[in-house]
């Protein structure tokens, strides 16, 4: 169970630094979701797994650590804040810009630019 756990978090982790790469907005904010649930798996993995534990004291002589449970629900709700907020953001620079990539520029926009710019550098004045 652990290590499914760890390759779970792994996964989520890896997919969510890549998505995070990305130059369009809306796979930024996929990358940043899948980041948050690896870290909400690793809060949660690190209250110990077992499933024969009670919920509540004094039923059992083994009860399970509140804690991790309680941040993971707190991060769940900043969480979806979070999202509520970079999607609000996401949309407003798309009707701003006209385009969904992160620094507001289009691919072929941005080529042109660093065009110019090696040009200029490489001329005296």
């Amino acid at each position: 169970m652990e290590g499914l756990y760890a390759i779970c978090v792994g996964v989520l982790t890896s997919c969510g630094i890549y998505l995070l790469l990305r130059g369009r907005t809306f796979p930024v904010i996929l990358g940043l979701i899948m980041l948050s649930y690896a870290v909400n798996l690793f809060l949660f993995a690190s209250g110990r797994l077992n499933s024969n534990m009670a919920t509540i004291l004094g039923e059992s002589d083994t009860f399970a650590d509140p804690l991790p449970q309680a941040l993971v629900l707190t991060a769940i709700v900043i969480g979806f804040a979070m999202t509520a907020f970079m999607l609000v953001l996401s949309i407003r620079a798309y009707s701003e810009n006209g385009n969904d990539h992160v620094d507001g520029k289009p691919a072929d926009e941005r080529v042109h630019d660093s065009s110019i710019a090696a040009d200029k550098g490489g001329q005296k004045e």
